[in-house]
């Protein structure tokens, strides 16, 4: 299988599609270049995710938008009703308060509102996560946010294969879904399956398996809970990791199957700790896997608090591989 970075398995998805249904569009803000530009408008995107669409899709599919996410939700929620399949890009999770009605009494209530007479084939693309310093209103991840909300999918890839493979099946659902894109993961190298890599939704993946602990890690955590697995083995513990892939819907079955062959629970994300996925996760197993525990459920999370913009704070405020390490040890020592 080839080799590729983060943002090339997500340009590789994104311009696949484009090839195959002409119905694909992207817009945002400098996807293109920027309307008012001078000189080269072939900028592809504020991270370079689209690379030359310009030159060969032309500005009828690359749509370079003015600086205004409700804008630029509701013309893609719009194309989506009448017959698009539009991929709107939001530069930051952080400005979803910005078009969340769009989203939330919009485009995710119309297969509900209009009795399934409809449906709204719109995916929204957006970059979040936090350790490039960016600061507190750059660096948060919002997902917790929007996994609340009905009718939209969540997806969170965790590798170059992830993205690769849910981009088709984003573009290719008749509802709405937002991917999240983590900035951190986009130079991480890995392992592509050539041809038509489709992942479907609610389809977890097992990455390690061991019997001492499950671990479920979200998005970057993944790579980090790796780095603990290491640290873990030389001491003979072993974990079984699971990657989501998509928190709505959420690969239950997986979790709780886990769950019951090593009986112990660690759960890994960068979200703010109250209302969040890890919550989530933890009360799903305590609801429905109570009796497989052998030990108190481990939380590994942010604290409750901003993403600081000092370089040696924000170390300190994401979960490291140190801090997994040491939840599963209290998870073990605590079965």
């Amino acid at each position: 299988m080839p080799v590729m970075t983060y943002r090339e398995a997500l340009t590789e998805g994104y311009r696949q599609a484009m090839r195959a249904d002409e119905r694909v569009v992207i817009l945002g803000e400098d996807v293109a270049g920027g309307a008012g530009a001078s000189g080269e408008r072939n900028i592809g995107g504020i991270f370079g995710p689209y690379p030359d669409f310009l030159p060969e899709f032309g500005e009828a599919r690359m749509i370079d938008t003015p600086i205004s996410e409700s804008a630029i939700i509701g013309t893609a929620v719009g194309a989506a009703l009448v017959g698009l399949r539009p991929v709107a890009e939001i530069m930051f999770a952080d400005f979803l308060g910005l078009c969340l009605d769009q989203m939330w009494n919009q485009a995710a209530k119309f297969r509900y509102m209009f009795g399934g007479q409809t449906s709204c084939p719109v995916v929204f693309r957006v970059n979040m996560g936090a350790g490039m310093s960016a600061g507190s209103q750059h660096s948060q991840t919002g997902y917790p946010m929007v996994t609340n909300i009905p009718g939209l999918k969540v997806v969170v890839p965790a590798s170059p294969a992830d993205v690769r493979g849910l981009i088709p099946t984003a573009i290719d659902d008749p509802d709405p879904v937002i991917i999240f894109d983590h900035k951190a993961l986009f130079t991480d190298k890995g392992e592509v399956p050539e041809g038509d890599h489709r992942i479907p939704f609610g389809e977890a993946e097992l990455v390690l398996e061991g019997d001492d602990c499950t671990v479920v890690a979200i998005a970057r955590m993944v790579k980090f809970s790796r780095k603990a697995a290491d640290a873990l083995k030389a001491d003979g513990i072993s974990i079984d990791l699971i990657n989501p892939r998509t928190l709505s819907p959420l690969d239950e079955e997986t979790i709780l199957e886990s769950v019951e062959h090593t009986g112990r629970l660690v759960v890994v994300d960068e979200s703010n700790p109250r209302c969040s996925a890890a919550t989530d996760i933890a009360a799903l197993v305590a609801s429905k896997g109570f009796r497989s525990l052998k030990a108190p459920i481990e939380l590994v999370t942010a604290p409750h608090t901003p993403p600081p913009f000092a370089p040696n704070l924000e170390r300190a405020y994401v979960p490291s591989p140190k801090d997994i390490e040491a939840a599963v040890r209290k998870a073990v020592k605590g079965g």
